[in-house]
C-alpha cells in the first residue's frame, strides 16, 4: 500500500520557535501555505482545532478553493455541533472541494480547554459521546432513508440529507487518542487510527491495542495508523544536530509563539491531562535518542502539547527512521516542521521523494515475488553469481545511522523566500 503523508497548515505561520506576525487569519499565508504542501506533493494537510482559534470548516474550504489536488484533513470535536449539522457541513464541504475531505475526531483531552466552549462533560462521558456521535455521523452520510435515533446524547426522527459527500461511501475518518476509551472508541469507528511519534516498541503496543478493541467491536478490517513527527534535516547529520539544538535552545529560552496552544493542553496543575501528552513525556524521561533518530527533548521543553517528538538526520536517515514505522504497519506519516513553511518545501524536495520510491521498490519486489513460483525462484537463486549489495534495502530499527539505501540529495542550505 502506497505510504500517505499529511502536512499541517494554520491561518499564519507560527511555531514553537516562531512568534505569530499579523492578523490571527491572513488569507495570503493560507493560500501560500496550502500550495506549498500541494507542490510539495503531500496528500492532505491537518486543519487543528483548539477552542481559541479559526474554524477549521472555512480554513479548509478556503484553501481547497485554492488548490487542485490537495486533500484536507480537518479536526472536529464532537459535542459542539449536532451530528446531522456536521455530517451536512462536511458534505457540503466534500461536493465542493471534489471529494478532498477528511474528518480527523479529536474528543478533548483537556477539562480547561474544553470548558471555554462550555462543554463540561467529564473525559468518559466525551468517549461516550463521541462513540454516538460518530455512529449517527456516519449513518448520516450513507442512509437513502429517513432514520430516528435515540441515545443517551442524541435523539432526533425521520432524518435523512439531500447532501452526500463526493466520496463513497462516506468521507474518511481518522480518530486521535491515546487512552484505552480512545483505542475502544477509536478501533470502533476510525478508518485510520492517529498516534503521536513513540519509539518503535511502544508504537507497535499502541497499535496492537487498537487491532484488539477493533476485534472486539467485531470489526474484521482494523483501522490503518497514522504516526506523527517533527522532522529536522540538515545535508550533513553533524548540520542536522546543531540545527536540532539551536531550535531546543530557542524553545527552553522562552521564545514561543505557542502559547494559548500550550495553555490550552494543560490542566488546572500544569500539567497534561490527555495520555497522549503524558506517554511522550514519560518516553523522553526514558532518554533523549531512540531507535534510529528520533528525538526527545523538544517534547519535554514543551509539555508535549500537541505532536513534538522530532526525528532528526539528513533526508536519508530520517527517510530510513520513517520506513522503521512502515515496517511494522503505519500507512501514513504527519510531518510537520518547526519553520512550517520551509520545512514543507524542503520535505517535498529532500524527504518524501526518498520514502515513496522505496515504498514503491519494496512493492515491485513484493509483486515479482508472488509471480514467482518455488521452481523459478530457485533456477533464478542457482544462475544468480553475484554477491548482495546489503545496501539496496534500508534495515531495521538498530540505533545509530544504518548504510543508507537513497542517492545524495541536494543540500538544504538553500531556504525559502
Amino acid at each position: 500500500m502506497p505510504v500517505e503523508f499529511i502536512g499541517m497548515i494554520a491561518t499564519q505561520e507560527a511555531s514553537e520557535i516562531k512568534r505569530r506576525p499579523g492578523p490571527v487569519v491572513d488569507p495570503d499565508f493560507v493560500r501560500r501555505f496550502a500550495r506549498a504542501y500541494e507542490d510539495a506533493g503531500f496528500d492532505r494537510v491537518l486543519i487543528g482545532y483548539s477552542s481559541s482559534r479559526p474554524d477549521g470548516l472555512q480554513v479548509a474550504a478556503y484553501a481547497a478553493a485554492h488548490t487542485d489536488r490537495l486533500g484536507f484533513l480537518v479536526a472536529h470535536r464532537p459535542g459542539f455541533m449536532a451530528p446531522t449539522v456536521a455530517a451536512r457541513a462536511f458534505a457540503t464541504l466534500d461536493q465542493f472541494s471534489g471529494g478532498r475531505i477528511a474528518l480527523h475526531a479529536i474528543t478533548g483531552g483537556s477539562d480547561a480547554e474544553q470548558r471555554r466552549d462550555g462543554d463540561y462533560l467529564n473525559k468518559g462521558d466525551r468517549y461516550a459521546r463521541t462513540d454516538e456521535y460518530l455512529e449517527i455521523l456516519k449513518k448520516a452520510w450513507t442512509s437513502e432513508e429517513p432514520f430516528d435515533h435515540e441515545g443517551r446524547f442524541y435523539r432526533l426522527e425521520d432524518f435523512v440529507s439531500a447532501v452526500r459527500p463526493a466520496q463513497q461511501p462516506r468521507i474518511p475518518i481518522y480518530f486521535g487518542g491515546s487512552s484505552e476509551a480512545a483505542y475502544q472508541v477509536g478501533g470502533k469507528h476510525a478508518d485510520v487510527f492517529a498516534l503521536w511519534g513513540e519509539p518503535l516498541a511502544e508504537t507497535a503496543q499502541q497499535m496492537a491495542a487498537v487491532r484488539a478493541a477493533a476485534a472486539a467491536q467485531g470489526r474484521t478490517t482494523p483501522p490503518r495508523f497514522s504516526v506523527s513527527f517533527r522532522p529536522i534535516l540538515g545535508p550533513t547529520e553533524e548540520l542536522a544536530w546543531e540545527r536540532a539544538h539551536r531550535i531546543l535552545h530557542k524553545i527552553r529560552s522562552g521564545y514561543t509563539g505557542e502559547e494559548d496552544f500550550i495553555r490550552d493542553r494543560r490542566g488546572p496543575d500544569g500539567q497534561p491531562q490527555n495520555v497522549g501528552s503524558q506517554r511522550l513525556l514519560a518516553v523522553a524521561a526514558k532518554g533523549e535518542r531512540h531507535d534510529r533518530a528520533l528525538w526527545t527533548p523538544l517534547a519535554a521543553a514543551t509539555g508535549a502539547p500537541g505532536n513534538s517528538t522530532a526525528l532528526v538526520g539528513t533526508p536519508e536517515t530520517v527517510a530510513q527512521a520513517l520506513l522503521d514505522y512502515v515496517d511494522i504497519g503505519v500507512t501514513t506519516l504527519l510531518i510537520r516542521g518547526y519553520d512550517p513553511y520551509d520545512d514543507a518545501i524542503d520535505y517535498g524536495r529532500h524527504l518524501l521523494p526518498l520514502v515513496r520510491a522505496e515504498v514503491e521498490r519494496r512493492e515491485r519486489e513484493q509483486a515479482r515475488a508472488r509471480q514467482t513460483t518455488p521452481e523459478t525462484a530457485s533456477e533464478t537463486a542457482s544462475k544468480t553469481t553475484q554477491p548482495r549489495d546489503e545496501t539496496a534495502e534500508v534495515t531495521g530499527a538498530g540505533v545509530g545511522p544504518a548504510r543508507s539505501a537513497f542517492p545524495r540529495v541536494a543540500n538544504l542550505t538553500e531556504r525559502h523566500t
